[in-house]
């Protein structure tokens, strides 16, 4: 055990801070003689090059959510649950090579703004309320808590006595450098932020693993978790096949072959392709050729964010066993224990950081932590202001804003939304598998919006009425799947539906309500039908070879662990 933080764990952990915030308000600065506009703000002058939007990708995505809730469900489920990551690489090669032709060609600045050339402004209104009040009332406020959590058992004693002001910190952090330079501060600190997340991620199951067994070797302590827990590196989980610590079946969070052909597919191309502070990288790109080559870049280091991310939960489970293989309450370290008695799965990767990470170690991985928190942090805070300003600031309250307004409103909606969920992220209690509350629950909405974005992309008969109507109809679908099994009597073939099923299910009904009423509106093609054209969906030949090979590697790795 190597005990709390020491002098040289705070100099390191200070240096990253400095850094990040010196590149950020350098890349923040007025050039001479111009002033930010819209497009600068908000679309990083649309001149990332291919790495920094493959690296700025992965920072906005893996944060607390990732870095200590999947940890604590790879915990509680064992390595299926990477096919959230693994499957990523795949749904990523999807966005580019079909739908980011269609958003670069469209001149946009936000997702919503599709919907309003597609559908109709009120749909995009509709939307646009949605994922502002989503990335507000439960994305920041979940990295903020989970994050402001992790600090406080690595750093603390896991009490909650520093809770508050960690919360605090980390979004003061965030804002430091995103409010003034928009996204070009937070895209190019991401390309530093990645780097020390996977470089620190690396190292923490490093030391982790050279702690399972007397031998010091990590080559013998990945033999050893294996060998205590083969189970545990499934993919493809039956039904029963694993019991979580609190006593769920694994199966309901993934059933299956679901993870491969059924709802993953759902929760992934919602996530990577139709979320606002995911796609805006790409849309900020200097071509599309550009955006394409970062994301297949992204593809690749989806690849090893299980290493980062699962592999330090399972370490934790097995290091955590008793003598018979049984994970117990007397046998867990009590850190691991709720203060209802129930397993606390995501104190996973903050108890492996402060109890087996060497001086020096622990503060550079402290700021991998810091990274992936702050980088989500500001890419989420610079996309609700986009969505604010561009898609209701600008369309309902001055429609002839010019640059300088729209920037100071940005920068009011940032602080605004930082204030709001830093008020509300210390109300959060313990959520079990974060990771998998998250899912669940914006599984109840993303499939409706999934569907009328597909068809809007790819159906030219999709009318506005329509896809209005399956978005609203949507949710009602989602919650008689969701709450049938629960206690209505008439709904026994959904007892025990898997929320990945209740996905499917819902994606697909919302899409035949949506192809109906639009049949019966007439069935002709719809004026804002978007043209397609083998040309629009053409991919240079780097693309291809990289796509190729990410579908070798993934289809590999399931082989391997099948």
């Amino acid at each position: 055990m190597t005990g709390s933080f020491e002098f040289l764990d705070y100099l390191i952990f200070g240096l990253y801070a400095i850094t990040i915030l010196g590149i950020g308000l350098w890349v923040s600065r007025d050039k001479a003689g111009r002033q930010k506009n819209t497009e600068d703000y908000f679309l990083a002058s649309k001149s990332l090059p291919w790495w920094a939007v493959g690296a700025s990708l992965i920072a906005a995505n893996i944060s607390a959510e990732q870095f200590i809730g999947m940890s604590g469900s790879g915990f509680a489920l064992g390595l299926a649950i990477a096919s959230y990551e693994w499957m990523a690489a795949i749904t990523l090669l999807v966005v580019g090579k079909y739908f980011l032709p269609i958003f670069i060609e469209k001149g946009l600045y936000t997702i919503p703004e599709f919907i309003e050339k597609r559908y109709s402004t009120n749909l995009k209104t509709i939307l646009a309320v949605f994922w502002i009040a989503l990335f507000v009332f439960v994305n920041l406020t979940t990295v903020l808590y989970l994050g402001g959590k992790a600090l406080d058992t690595i750093i603390g004693i896991g009490d909650g006595g520093i809770l508050l002001n960690s919360i605090i910190g980390l979004g003061l952090f965030a804002a430091a450098y995103s409010l003034w330079g928009g996204l070009a501060a937070v895209a190019w600190t991401d390309v530093i932020q990645v780097i020390i997340l996977i470089l620190g991620g690396l190292m923490m199951t490093y030391f982790a693993l050279s702690n399972v067994t007397d031998s010091g070797s990590f080559i013998d302590g990945l033999n050893y978790v294996y060998e205590k827990a083969p189970e545990r590196f499934s993919m493809i989980l039956s039904k029963g096949e694993i019991i979580t610590p609190n006593g769920r079946d694994a199966w309901l969070d993934l059933p299956g072959i679901a993870v491969l052909i059924g709802g993953m597919w759902v929760a992934n191309l919602y996530y990577w392709g139709f979320n606002q502070y995911i796609i805006q990288r790409t849309l900020a790109a200097k071509s599309l050729a550009e955006g394409q080559k970062g994301i297949a870049f992204a593809a690749f280091l989806k690849l090893i964010i299980p290493i980062i991310v699962v592999l330090p939960g399972i370490i934790a489970y097995v290091m955590n066993l008793d003598d018979t293989g049984t994970l117990t309450v007397a046998s867990v370290d009590p850190g691991f224990i709720g203060t209802a008695g129930n397993f606390a799965n995501d104190n996973a990767a903050p108890w492996l950081i402060k109890n087996f990470i060497p001086v020096g170690v622990k503060g550079l991985i402290l700021a991998a932590l810091a990274a992936a928190i702050v980088s989500s942090l500001a890419s989420m805070l610079n996309s609700t202001s986009t969505i604010f300003t561009m898609d209701i600031y600008k369309s309902h309250f001055n429609k002839s804003a010019d640059d300088r307004t729209m920037l100071r409103v940005g920068r009011i909606t940032v602080v605004v939304a930082l204030i709001i969920a830093m008020i509300i992220a210390p109300q959060l209690g313990s959520l079990g598998q974060v990771f998998q509350f998250i899912q669940e629950y914006t599984g109840v909405v993303s499939p409706g919006i999934l569907a009328v974005f597909l068809m809007g992309l790819f159906y030219k008969k999709s009318t506005n009425n329509a896809a209005i109507w399956g978005a609203i109809l949507s949710i009602p679908i989602a919650m008689y799947l969701k709450v049938a099994p629960k206690g209505w009597s008439n709904a026994s073939i959904f007892i025990d539906l898997p929320f990945m099923n209740q996905m499917m299910i819902t994606c697909i009904a919302t899409i035949l309500i949506i192809a109906g009423i639009s049949y019966l509106e007439g069935n002709k093609t719809d004026s804002k039908g978007i043209h397609l054209s083998k040309k629009l969906f053409a991919t240079s030949p780097t693309f291809n070879i990289a796509a190729f090979s990410v579908l070798m590697i993934t289809s590999f790795l399931y082989a391997i662990f099948w």
